[in-house]
């Protein structure tokens, strides 16, 4: 969600946002990580309603399709949902509409993958899993986790993934951004997920590096996003390169845009201009995206019929 479209909803609902939560126009304003999830926290309150939903979704994947995306997936949380007085059913209703109004008017795929957050506790992490369960969706297709990995490492959430392995969907998590490759292999082994949200930290550890080669786990990269909370210093030291020479399955993300000034396309033309990948190279991340996505078998065949591979 843009601030500019944060206003707008503010205004929709007669409410009035802090202007200490934004930068500009385009960007939000925040001094670390945890402050960032609290900003996250404040402006994710004006989104009340289904048609609220409908507009934050329908504006992301028409500025997506702009960059030439063709398959996405969007991470709501239904927790935040509910902190703003609206249920699950009526989040999905606004999202899924705005999927597939999206897809109509700019040929671009979505999908759902519902994220709980991990500082909220494992038992409200259990609750949204079990949703998968209640209100079963054909556009819900995954399940992840957020939040404060430092504070709330993924052991704790082994309940909740078995919940949500045993509603069908696919199964990633944010791991091995601000804790080191144990955290991963504890994320693998007791969460039985296929992809790790972030998973850069990976590279400090050689036989994880190829534990993951050997496993087929798909890395979801942010670049900028990490450069910009400070996990690296900069692209210099930020490990691409190495993880795709390494053999690691790697996808390009955005992580959350408005907060870190970047956009899908813009973290294509990163791997392009600063780390030196070519249009091979860059066609490959987009190839691995599909293989790895929450999708069906045909639906990627279609996808990747679009990609001309």
């Amino acid at each position: 969600m843009t601030p500019a479209l944060a206003r707008k909803l503010a205004a929709r609902h007669g409410m009035t946002l802090p202007e200490t939560l934004f930068a500009n126009d385009t960007t939000y304003a925040w001094k670390d990580f945890l402050d960032f999830l609290n900003v996250y926290e404040q402006a994710s309150q004006v989104i009340k309603t289904p048609e609220d939903w409908y507009d934050v979704t329908y504006d992301y994947l028409a500025r997506s399709a702009a960059q030439g995306v063709i398959y996405s997936e969007v991470m709501p949380s239904p927790d935040h949902a509910k902190s703003a007085g609206l249920d699950y059913p009526d989040m999905l209703d606004g999202i899924s509409r705005a999927i597939e109004q999206a897809k109509a008017d700019h040929g671009i795929t979505a999908t759902i993958y519902i994220s709980c957050v991990r500082n909220y506790g494992a038992e409200k992490c259990e609750a949204v899993a079990k949703l998968l369960h209640t209100y079963p969706h054909p556009l819900v297709t995954g399940f992840g986790m957020g939040g404060d990995e430092a504070g709330f490492p993924p052991a704790l959430f082994e309940k909740a993934y078995a919940i949500a392995r045993d509603a069908g969907v696919g199964l990633t998590a944010h791991a091995g951004e601000w804790e080191g490759p144990e955290q991963i292999r504890i994320a693998i082994d007791k969460l039985g997920i296929s992809r790790i949200g972030h998973g850069v930290r990976a590279i400090e550890d050689e036989n994880l590096v190829q534990e993951l080669v050997d496993r087929n786990i798909t890395l979801e990269l942010c670049p900028t996003s990490n450069i910009v909370l400070g996990v690296y210093q900069d692209f210099a030291h930020y490990p691409l390169n190495q993880l795709i020479e390494a053999g690691v399955k790697v996808t390009l993300g955005s992580d959350d845009p408005p907060y870190f000034a970047t956009t899908i396309g813009d973290e294509y033309q990163v791997a392009n201009n600063v780390f030196g990948l070519n249009a091979q190279e860059l066609k490959q991340l987009t190839h691995n995206a599909i293989t790895a996505g929450f999708i069906s078998e045909s639906e990627k065949q279609h996808l990747l019929g679009k990609l001309g591979s």
